[in-house]
């Protein structure tokens, strides 16, 4: 019998995923970075005849990527929770099976989320700007921000992530939380949480959360019209995807100040330019997809995504299959 391989694409991949995979199948790291100009074309020569992926990139998996590996690939991990740079569609045509790696990464990008919404709110990117540049001023009104304690909070996608983040502001005595969804959230009782449209949500709430995955349906999801429903005072925080926002309405939004801020941990595109206008504006706090940036984190997603290899060659379900 042939020894089965695994073609892991980023040099990155953490020990502590190479740990699960030792002596049961042969891993074959590329030395490559996502950033480098010869990435896909590294991945194109050497992927023929493995028997798994290991998708730990931010580059899209396309149909022409998966041809090449050829009829021997039976499973496809990511390190991720979305599926925005994976062809879903052509995976199941080829049937090769996909496993994803979400739960792992749930309370690092909570954190996250919980740290936009006060850095955005009570104005962190302005003040370290006026320090730095030796503005520092001093007075009881300078530099005023939007506190979270009774505040109303809005979820859009009370997933996991969604319910971690609202188990956080339960400790910063939030007077209301509110969701929007598809569907009623059985977590949702016991968190306090009470689903609403999206218009009330978006109406009511002084910090509008994005934590919903990135779809058809929820591309350019806050809009121009939309962002005309929220207060002026209100806080819009996206940790989902860049794309669930349309960055050029929000942009006048913020620049007119019909509302407070924004703390962007994803963007369209990413990297997001430094000429981009958002990145210009006091109000608009961008960080750089860092949410599920922890060792402890990154650890866990790559024993998952290699735990997903082994059962799906073993032919048994994937924690987070497909």
């Amino acid at each position: 019998m042939s020894i089965r391989r695994v073609l892991i694409v980023n040099k990155t991949y953490p020990t502590a995923g190479l740990n699960v995979l030792k002596n049961k199948i042969e891993s074959i790291i590329l030395p490559n970075l996502d950033y480098e100009s010869n990435f896909l074309a590294e991945v194109k020569n050497n992927i023929k005849g493995v028997d798994a992926l290991i998708w730990n990139t931010k580059h899209r998996l396309t149909r022409e990527i998966l041809l090449l590996a050829g009829p021997s690939l039976k499973v496809v991990s990511t390190m991720s929770s979305g599926l925005d740079h994976i062809d879903v569609e052509d995976l199941k045509s080829l049937g090769v099976k996909l496993g994803r790696t979400p739960a792992a990464g749930y309370t690092s990008v909570a954190d996250i989320a919980v740290g936009l919404m006060i850095g955005a709110g009570r104005r962190f990117k302005e003040g370290i700007q006026e320090l730095e540049t030796g503005n520092w001023r001093f007075g009881v009104q300078w530099r005023l921000g939007q506190g979270i304690e009774g505040s109303t909070v809005g979820v859009i996608g009370l997933g996991g992530i969604g319910q971690a983040v609202v188990r956080r502001l339960r400790g910063f005595d939030v007077a209301r939380f509110l969701y929007s969804g598809r569907s009623d959230k059985p977590e949702a009782k016991d968190l306090g949480a009470e689903r609403v449209s999206l218009q009330q949500l978006l109406k009511e709430s002084d910090y509008v959360l994005i934590t919903c995955p990135y779809t058809k349906e929820t591309r350019n999801l806050i809009n121009a019209d939309t962002l005309k429903l929220m207060k002026p005072t209100s806080v819009l925080v996206n940790i989902g995807r860049g794309e669930i926002i349309d960055h050029s309405a929000l942009y006048e939004a913020l620049k007119e100040n019909r509302i407070f801020a924004a703390g962007l941990d994803v963007t369209h595109p990413e990297p997001m330019p430094s000429d981009h206008p958002l990145v210009s504006l006091p109000n608009c706090l961008i960080l750089p997809h860092i949410g599920t940036a922890v060792v402890e984190t990154r650890e866990a997603m790559a024993k998952m995504a290699a735990n997903n290899i082994l059962l799906a060659l073993e032919d048994k379900p994937m924690p987070y299959q497909v």
